[in-house]
C-alpha cells in the first residue's frame, strides 16, 4: 500500500512537471507571435495594429489541454487574437498589382507597402513556433540554427496552424510552386533571426514570464507592448558604454 502511494505520488510530480513545462513552450510560442507583432511591424515602420493574447488560467490548465495541443496545436491554451495587417487576402496578388498600377504611377507606393505587410504577417506567425523551439533547444543545451530547426521541424514546436495560414498567403502570391518555396524560406530566414537577436530573444523571454506570472485570462496590446519595449530599452542600456 505504501509503495503503490509513492509511486502514484511519482507519477503525479512527473505529470505536473510535464505539464509546467507544456505550459512553458505555449507562454514562449504566443509571447513570440505577439513580440513579431510589435517589434517586427515596428521595424518595418508597419502602423500599430490591435492584438490581444488570450489564455486560460495557467492554474486551470489540465492535461488533456497539453495532449490537444500537443498532438493538434490548436489553441487550448493560448492565443493572439488578431495582430494581421491583412485579413482578408487576394485571389492572386498579381491580378490585385495590376489593376492598382494600371495607368496609375501613384499607387505603387500602395502595393510596396502592401507587400512589405503581407511578408511581415508571414514573418510574425513563423516566429511564434520558432520561439517555442528556441525556448525547447536553450533548456535542453542543444544547438538552434536552421539545419535543426528548418521549416518541417516547426510542426513540432506548435507550428502546424501557423504554416497552414502562412501558406494562405502565399496561395496568393503566386501559382508556382517553385516560387511559394523560395519566398517561404526567405521569410524563414527572416523570422529566425528575429528570434535569435539578443535584444527580441530577452523581450520575447521577459513577455513569455511575465504570461505565466499573470492572473490575467487577457493581455492587451498596449500592455504587451510596453513590456516588449521596455525590455528591449534595459536590454540595450545595458549593452550601451557607462557614460556614452
Amino acid at each position: 500500500m505504501v509503495v503503490t502511494m509513492k509511486r502514484n505520488k511519482i507519477i503525479e510530480t512527473l505529470s505536473q512537471d510535464k505539464l509546467l513545462e507544456q505550459k512553458k513552450r505555449v507562454a514562449f510560442h504566443e509571447a513570440g507571435h505577439a513580440g513579431g507583432i510589435h517589434l517586427n511591424n515596428k521595424a518595418r515602420q508597419l502602423p500599430p495594429i490591435f492584438f490581444k493574447i488570450m489564455f486560460k488560467d495557467m492554474s486551470e490548465v489540465a492535461s488533456t489541454d497539453v495532449s490537444a495541443y500537443q498532438t493538434s496545436h490548436d489553441d487550448c491554451i493560448a492565443r493572439v487574437e488578431g495582430g494581421r495587417l491583412i485579413e482578408l487576402l487576394p485571389p492572386s496578388i498579381d491580378s490585385l498589382v495590376r489593376e492598382l498600377t494600371q495607368h496609375n504611377d501613384a499607387m505603387v507606393q500602395l502595393v510596396e507597402d502592401y507587400m512589405l505587410a503581407f511578408e511581415a504577417d508571414i514573418v510574425n506567425l513563423l516566429i511564434g513556433p520558432l520561439a517555442e523551439a528556441k525556448y525547447v533547444a536553450d533548456t535542453d543545451n542543444e544547438p538552434f540554427n536552421r539545419q535543426i530547426v528548418n521549416l518541417k521541424a516547426l510542426k513540432n514546436y506548435g507550428g502546424s496552424s501557423d504554416l497552414a495560414l502562412a501558406n494562405e498567403y502565399l496561395q496568393s502570391f503566386s501559382a508556382d510552386q517553385q516560387q511559394k518555396d523560395e519566398k517561404l524560406a526567405e521569410l524563414f530566414a527572416l523570422a529566425f533571426d528575429f528570434v535569435n537577436t539578443d535584444a527580441n530573444w530577452t523581450a520575447i523571454t521577459q513577455l513569455a514570464d511575465y504570461i505565466l506570472d499573470s492572473s490575467k485570462n487577457i493581455l492587451d496590446c498596449e500592455e504587451v507592448g510596453l513590456i516588449l519595449d521596455q525590455s528591449v530599452a534595459d536590454f540595450q542600456n545595458r549593452k550601451s558604454p557607462v557614460g556614452s
